[in-house]
């Protein structure tokens, strides 16, 4: 029998920096009836494997899921391998393009090995909603668009705000939310979890359950975090991301680079620690923020990649940039010249990656350098210089303040 502690302790711990909760009440009354009965709630999160990686942002629902499951209730993963080819246009100014069977599945299994990272997998019943999406036959599907109007789903915001700028929704746009919400039918949910951008799916949940003669879910919601900018949410594509796959050097050293405001709400929403530790952590005048900072990269590093890693990471990043000390093992490349030159934005895109244009912004803004042996240091501030294999010969690329390349020309 799982073990539950007092319902108010609970609550404090699973609302925490939750953005919404509909509805508290039943949440408490539900926790209640779980501890009289000793039986755990349904805890239901979907995830559709849309692309193959998740990032710390994916992680602060599954790290809610995870403290429901610390608190001894069952978590059910969905791994939508069928909404996932509608493509959810949650936040979306457009149709999303809609993926295959076999690409969903490619990412459905790296998406699984990553949640582990954050979930206690044996604890956790992982099922794809092709399970019962693909038995239904097209009378079902009538059935099921039946059960919501055009005008209610046209009071979701993403979905007026294209309306009124004349911009296309496509019909399958519309099953999204259905089959989300008949998700939570098919696994009697008690509880589901989502971004906040997911709170018309989760209502419908409820309105299909209510529907079905069950007790409707609660829904709770988590903020979605900024990214590295500390302005736009975390996102691959914005590259403001960090990977929880992420080698745990370069993953500690993105998160020294955050801007100090954003460690309030990261502390509280990708860690455990308690809220008067983050208050004191967060607080100039009682913590240095890059003290503070260091004890944030630490705890999220270690949380990936384990106390080893962790601690390597942290002593290699004070001895590159406290220290002044370079990297032992940077990557080495060879530089490939033409009539034994080249130029230096094409040196910078060669060896760093990125486009001709990233590569020129970067030289013109200063981004670029090359380090002697000695420490000395030469800014590729011309992206148009002119470098020979002796320019080059035992030198290091530094591009940023954590990408180093020891050049082989």
């Amino acid at each position: 029998m799982p073990h539950f502690a007092p319902i108010a302790d609970q609550l404090k711990d699973l609302l925490r920096g939750v953005a919404d909760c509909i509805d508290e009440a039943e949440l408490r009354l539900r926790l209640r009836k779980s501890l009289e009965c000793g039986k755990p709630l349904r805890v239901k999160l979907g995830i559709d494997p849309s692309s193959p990686d998740i990032h710390l942002g994916h992680t602060v629902v599954l790290r809610k899921l995870r403290a429901f499951q610390a608190h001894g209730h069952h978590a059910v993963l969905i791994i939508g391998d069928y909404t996932a080819m509608v493509g959810d246009p949650s936040g979306r100014n457009k149709t999303r393009p809609q993926l295959s069977i076999e690409q969903v599945e490619r990412n459905a299994l790296t998406y699984i090995a990553q949640a582990a990272k954050i979930l206690d997998m044996k604890q956790t019943e992982v099922v794809r909603n092709g399970e019962w999406f693909h038995g239904m036959e097209f009378l079902d599907v009538l059935k099921l668009s039946a059960r919501t109007t055009v005008s209610q789903m046209l009071e979701r915001d993403d979905f007026t705000k294209r309306f009124d700028a004349e911009q296309p929704i496509s019909l399958h746009e519309f099953l999204y939310p259905l089959m989300q919400g008949w998700d939570s039918v098919q696994v009697r949910a008690d509880v589901e979890l989502g971004g906040t951008d997911q709170l018309f799916n989760l209502l419908m949940g409820r309105r299909l359950q209510e529907q079905e003669g069950m007790a409707p879910q609660v829904c709770i919601t988590t903020p979605i975090i900024p990214g590295l900018d500390g302005e736009q949410k975390m996102s691959k594509s914005l590259g403001n991301a960090i990977g929880v796959t992420l080698e745990a050097n370069d993953m500690f050293g993105k998160v020294m680079s955050i801007p100090d405001a954003l460690m309030p709400p990261w502390y509280t929403l990708l860690t455990r620690e308690p809220e008067e530790k983050i208050s004191r952590l967060c607080d100039p005048a009682r913590t240095h923020p890059r003290e503070a900072k260091l004890a944030l990269a630490h705890l999220i590093t270690q949380e990936m990649h384990g106390v080893e890693s962790a601690a390597a990471a942290q002593q290699a990043f004070e001895s590159t940039f406290s220290k002044g000390e370079l990297p032992a093992d940077m990557p080495e490349s060879t530089v490939e010249l033409t009539d034994g030159s080249i130029a230096a934005w094409a040196l910078i895109k060669q060896v760093h990656g990125g486009s001709g244009g990233d590569a020129r912004r970067l030289a013109t803004q200063g981004g670029a350098k090359l380090i002697l042996a000695s420490g000395q240091e030469q800014t590729l501030n011309d992206p148009n210089a002119t470098l020979t294999a002796a320019d080059l010969q035992g030198r290091v690329l530094k591009v940023g303040k954590r990408h180093f390349y020891r050049l082989k020309p």
